[in-house]
């Protein structure tokens, strides 16, 4: 053959690929509300088919390497979200074995599995993927099961048994046991974590001990100078210097779980005029995570750093948005142009991919950039599946419709507290022992509870 030939034959292949591609990117149209569904349809697809929890053998709940166990818990939030939203059942049976799988044997998200890797972070993403099954009146599970709300609760004791007056005034650490690197940093993502679960059960049970809580957490962010008058939310601080210095990295996550937070509490107070301030506040800072109104992770996405957990941050954003238009309706007009302008930056790069609708990272670009994942898919789900705020019933609470049956006490008598958890470093041997035991338990105990649970 003939160079100039294979060249074009070359050229007309690539060309053929390219416009499968276009034929097959995510198409949205705003003002449809079946588009938009089926938009979300691809997107969830595409991000569950990296998932083999489901498989036999495999374990229920967890996320293949490079994935750690958080954002599991994340991706089943996104998919309560993606039910609540769409109406599309498909995905309901292995988000509900996944959650039921996970709670350990306290029913508090603290599986023994995970100690290596499980911070206060890390469990709570997993009890506001509970949260929300509650709220969403997503179906609940067999009554001899963990119930939502319960898990829930069961996580805010579990976590305010946590609250640590030994440095800083109090707060809440990074990593719940003293072996994992983190120990020592109060980061703000786990106490905005701790106020924006604390919110939610104020407003959906109605019982101010929590709300009281999420005023206390506010307060002790916001003195330690995690929040500042402007209302920046910044990464964290050392407690081993008393929180004397600042981590004043930002990302979009710790932004959004205290507005989602402060939008709770505002409903809760019956829309008082010191909460409202204070989500205008969070709303006007979001400025800095905006271009042309659409979001960006303004910490790495520029400079090509943003590692596998932050390549999923914008899809939280996302979500704490739209609940936050909900939950304080006077912040639907700041908030859901954002949502629009970047659900379609979000859909115009999602044409990668064996598919070619698999999404990138940069919405800003217009372009796909090549980076692909579970964080980069949920981003796009959430962001896109928000737009259908206006056509769906709001949260429900224990007075309004909820059916999720709590538990008060849950995870009171099952805690580890701070006075239990300064052990020992953990050696390579421990480290390598612990391995093998993990996956012995993983093959004997997993597979009995993937059979249970289906």
């Amino acid at each position: 053959m003939k160079p100039f030939r294979r060249r074009s034959l070359l050229a007309a292949g690539f060309s053929a690929i390219l416009s499968v591609q276009h034929v097959l990117a995510i198409q949205l149209d705003l003002q449809s509300t079946d588009s938009i569904k089926a938009a979300a349809k691809t997107l969830a697809g595409d991000m569950v088919s990296y998932y083999t929890g489901y498989r036999p053998g495999d374990v229920p709940g967890n996320l293949p390497s490079p994935y750690y166990w958080w954002e599991a818990g994340a991706m089943f939030g996104a998919l309560v979200d993606y039910w609540y939203f769409t109406g599309d059942d498909t995905y309901n049976a292995i988000t509900t074995q996944a959650l039921l799988h996970q709670v350990g044997p306290d029913k508090d998200f603290m599986p023994p599995n995970q100690t290596k890797t499980e911070g206060n972070d890390d469990q709570a993403f997993w009890a506001m993927a509970a949260l929300s099954a509650a709220e969403n009146k997503f179906p609940d599970p067999p009554e001899d099961q963990p119930q939502w709300l319960a898990l829930a609760q069961a996580v805010f004791n579990t976590q305010a048994a946590r609250w640590d007056t030994t440095s800083c005034g109090g707060g809440l650490k990074w990593q719940i046991f003293a072996f994992n690197t983190g120990y020592n940093y109060k980061n703000t993502i786990s106490n905005g974590c701790f106020f924006n679960m604390a919110s939610r059960l104020a407003v959906y049970t109605g019982n101010q001990t929590y709300a009281d809580w999420a005023v206390r957490m506010w307060d002790w962010c916001s003195a330690i100078g995690l929040r500042d008058a402007q209302y920046n939310f910044f990464d964290g601080s050392d407690d081993n210097l008393n929180c004397s210095q600042l981590d004043h990295i930002q990302w979009t996550y710790n932004a959004g779980t205290f507005l989602v937070g402060a939008a709770n509490m505002y409903n809760f107070t019956g829309g008082s005029q010191e909460w409202a301030d204070r989500l205008n506040g969070i709303i006007g800072n979001l400025k800095l995570f905006l271009k042309n109104n659409v979001v960006y992770e303004q910490a790495c996405e520029p400079v090509g750093t943003c590692n596998v957990d932050q390549r999923s941050f914008k899809a939280y954003l996302a979500r704490w948005m739209a609940a936050t238009a909900v939950k304080a309706p006077f912040t639907y007009s700041l908030l859901k142009p954002i949502l629009e302008a970047s659900a379609t930056a979000a859909a115009a790069v999602c044409t990668g991919g064996v598919n070619g609708t698999s999404c990138g990272l940069k919405w800003t670009e217009g372009t796909f950039d090549g980076s692909i994942g579970v964080g980069e898919q949920m981003s796009a789900l959430e962001v896109i599946q928000s737009n259908l705020i206006d056509i769906v019933s709001g949260p429900v609470s224990q007075d309004s419709g909820g059916t999720s049956k709590g538990d008060p006490n849950a995870g009171t008598s099952s805690d580890i507290g701070p006075s239990d958890l300064n052990v020992g470093e953990v050696t390579t041997a421990d480290k390598a022992g612990a391995a093998i035991l993990t996956v012995l338990l993983i093959f004997f105990v997993a597979g009995g509870a993937w059979w249970m649970v289906t």
